[in-house]
């Protein structure tokens, strides 16, 4: 009676490592290597995401919390922002779909939010100091 062997196939180990809030690589393609283009894109970014995202917190109408994702979604998805580009899509189909959208829901999206912008922030603050 033949045996059949089993091969486990081994999935790569490789070590966990922290993603940043803003895929760097994606951006420096986006602005074509210019790094001073690049960090003009972050602080629109950044200004951006607090304008639309205190709107999203005090819209009430399908409408206003569509148009504020949307715009959400768009500014994260090019410079890189995946975690919150991922976070207003699913908030956007959620809407669409005819669920509300909790309050819980958008603190998520906050957190993402506050760290895309606290990582932008060290951006600027380091490129700052590096020009004095």
């Amino acid at each position: 009676m033949a045996q059949r062997a089993f091969v486990e196939a081994s999935s790569p180990v490789t070590p966990s490592r922290p993603v940043r809030p803003i895929d760097l690589v994606h951006l420096a393609r986006q602005c074509l290597g210019d790094e001073n283009l690049e960090l003009e894109i972050l602080r629109l970014f950044d200004a951006t995401l607090l304008t639309y995202f205190e709107r999203l917190k005090l819209a009430t109408s399908f409408d206003d919390l569509a148009i504020h994702l949307h715009a959400i979604k768009g500014a994260a998805a090019g410079v890189g922002a995946w975690a919150v580009a991922d976070l207003a899509k699913a908030l956007e189909s959620e809407l669409r779909e005819g669920r509300p959208l909790t309050m819980e829901r958008i603190d998520d999206l906050g957190m993402a939010v506050e760290e895309a912008r606290d990582f932008v922030g060290r951006m600027l603050a380091d490129a700052a100091a590096r020009d004095d």
